[in-house]
């Protein structure tokens, strides 16, 4: 159950984030479906911390956390910078990462949040009965 859980979750986080790259400038690329997975799954593991983390520093640390991923995918997939490219930006890095866009990750972050909470809800109710007592 648990791979299961986590491959619906990496899905709704990937197309998630083609989804709104579509909003915002029409088009994505098939590293950015694997991006979106990798950042729900992440964020969505730092309400599951203990000591629990407030929401606002789980809102920061997961806008950190699409930073990075958007990073690490921008140097494996985006070298000749065809998927984006923040060159012209101030403060960017290496044209794959800039802070205007770090700011744009605190509501999408609060997004994958929300998105990964309701999730876990809605697949604990598809959870067998013998198994909900069980530790995932």
């Amino acid at each position: 159950m648990r791979v299961w859980r986590r491959a619906v979750q990496f899905l709704a986080g990937g197309a998630g984030y083609v989804g709104l790259e579509l909003l915002w400038r029409g088009y994505s690329h098939g590293s950015m479906f694997a991006a979106g997975g990798i950042c729900l799954l992440l964020i969505g593991h730092l309400g599951e911390v203990e000591p629990k983390l407030p929401l606002p520093i789980r809102v920061i640390a997961g806008a950190g956390i699409i930073t990075m991923v958007e990073l690490g995918i921008g140097l494996l997939a985006n070298r000749d910078y065809q998927v984006w490219d923040y060159r012209q930006q101030p403060g960017n890095y290496l044209g794959q990462i800039c802070p205007a866009f770090c700011f744009l990750w605190l509501p999408v972050a609060g997004l994958a949040i929300a998105l990964y909470a309701a999730l876990d809800a809605a697949l604990e109710k598809l959870k067998p009965k013998k198994e909900k007592g069980l530790s995932q």
